[in-house]
Order: structure tokens, then C-alpha cells, then sequence
């Protein structure tokens, strides 16, 4: 397998932020291999099992830069681990990574995983960019969809979100690809902040839905977390155009 030395492997390139990014970057003029764990139709997808790194060597013969969006509940660590070291023999020069704002300050397994992707890249010796995100307003819907669907909706009390469009983070990281690599850069965050409550009343409005809220409280080090707003970035950040409303709206038409 062969490419020119500016193309871009998207790791994750059919999930929910890989499929606004591809497109992006193609329209941007850059060639653009796309690799998950299934592969796909055509000769720019390619199957590989980043948590075996089965697949990788190939998958980055002629590529120049790599956008890691793949990531899961469990093992990112391991996963960017194997493609770093890939990388690396296949002299990339750019490595960009998509993590989540509170990585390094909210004690969750899954959060930890991420902390451990980014210090694996930034201790690489690759060129490389890592932006932070919130929450995407895909994942908070489907949080929000799943507490609906109890008779009473339980809200953790001292939980903020600031949910961001996907399209936009999309967006920003289709720039700082094509870009030159800058480190951590600024997180990405919603253009406004809500406690789940107001999430929610927002999402049962517009289905015509009604339920009581039961406050409740998210226990240990990861709800003191919570409550302290760790999971958040209120200064410094960029911020998306599209709110949860806009969201919402789009969704309900």
C-alpha cells in the first residue's frame, strides 16, 4: 500500500466525529485513509485492531499525517501505545489526537485511559497536537434519552455539562490537521454550560414528555470532582456555535 507523503490516516474514520472530519479533510484536497476495526468498502478503508496493533504497518505506509479518533470505554491507552510505536517506525510527521476536557483531573477509569493516550504521544518523540473536547451533544442525548426512559428522572446534584456539536469539534480538528503540529491547544467546549436538569427539561420539552426530577448524589472522589466543576473548562477555552437547543431542534425536525 502506498500514498503520497501528505495524506492522512483517521483513525475512527466511520464514527460519529470521523464521518464530518473525512469529509473535511478530502475537500481540503488531502487523501484520506480511514481505518477501523471493520475496515470498509472501498481501497481508502482499511481494517485494523489497534488494541493488537494487528493491521497498523501497513495501514500507515506513505502517510504523512494521523488523526487518532478511535477510542472506547475501555483500553485507549493500549491502543494509542500501539499506533505511537507504528508511527513512529513509519516516520510520521504529525500526530493529532482527540481527549476529553477533565482527563487529568477527574478520577474515572475511562478518563485515566485518555491521560495515559495523551502522555503516550507527547512523550513519542512524533511531532504532535491534542485537543480536549466536552461531551458531544450525540452523547449527551443519548444520557439523557436513557434517564427518560424512567419513571422518575434522576439528576445528580452539582453536575455541569458543557455539550459540544460534534460538527464543529469536527471542524477545529479538521484546521489543526491540515495545520502544523502545536501541542495541547485550547479545549473545545459548548458555547454555554447546564446542570443535567436543564438538559433535561430541554430534551422532554421538545418530546412532549413530562417526569419529576430526584435529585441524588454522585458518591467519592469522582462526584467531588463532578461537583467542583473538574469536568469543565469555564476560562481559556474555544467554544462551538451550535447550543443543545439548536440540537435539539435539528434533531426533532
Amino acid at each position: 500500500m502506498t500514498s503520497s507523503a501528505s495524506a492522512v490516516l483517521v483513525t475512527g474514520g466511520t464514527g460519529t466525529l470521523g464521518r464530518h472530519v473525512v469529509p473535511l479533510l478530502r475537500e481540503a484536497g488531502r487523501e484520506v485513509r480511514v481505518l477501523s476495526r471493520s475496515g470498509g468498502d472501498g481501497s481508502d478503508h482499511v481494517a485494523v485492531d489497534l488494541l493488537t496493533g494487528t493491521g497498523l504497518d501497513a495501514a500507515l505506509d506513505g502517510i504523512g499525517t494521523v488523526l487518532h479518533l478511535a477510542g472506547g470505554p475501555k483500553g485507549d491507552d493500549t491502543a494509542t501505545r500501539n499506533l505511537v510505536r507504528a508511527a513512529r517506525a513509519a516516520d510520521v510527521r504529525h500526530l493529532v489526537y482527540i481527549s476529553v476536557i477533565g482527563a487529568d483531573r477527574v478520577p474515572l477509569a475511562w478518563l485515566r485511559s485518555k491521560l495515559a493516550a495523551e502522555q503516550a504521544i507527547a512523550g513519542s518523540g512524533l511531532p504532535w497536537t491534542t485537543l480536549r473536547a466536552a461531551q458531544f451533544h450525540e452523547l449527551t442525548l443519548k444520557t439523557v434519552e436513557s434517564m427518560a426512559k424512567l419513571p422518575v428522572f434522576p439528576v445528580p446534584g452539582g453536575l455541569r455539562l458543557q455539550p459540544v456539536d460534534s460538527r464543529d469539534v469536527a471542524a477545529r480538528l479538521a484546521d489543526l490537521t491540515l495545520g502544523t503540529p502545536a501541542g495541547l491547544v485550547p479545549d473545545l467546549a459548548g458555547p454555554q454550560v447546564y446542570g443535567l436538569a436543564e438538559l433535561a427539561r430541554g430534551y422532554l420539552a421538545a418530546h412532549g414528555k413530562r417526569r419529576p426530577m430526584l435529585p441524588v448524589r454522585i458518591p467519592g472522589k469522582a462526584g467531588r470532582a463532578y461537583r467542583a466543576g473538574d469536568n469543565l473548562t469555564l476560562t481559556g477555552a474555544d467554544t462551538g456555535k451550535r447550543t443543545w437547543e439548536e440540537f435539539l431542534a435539528e434533531r426533532a425536525s
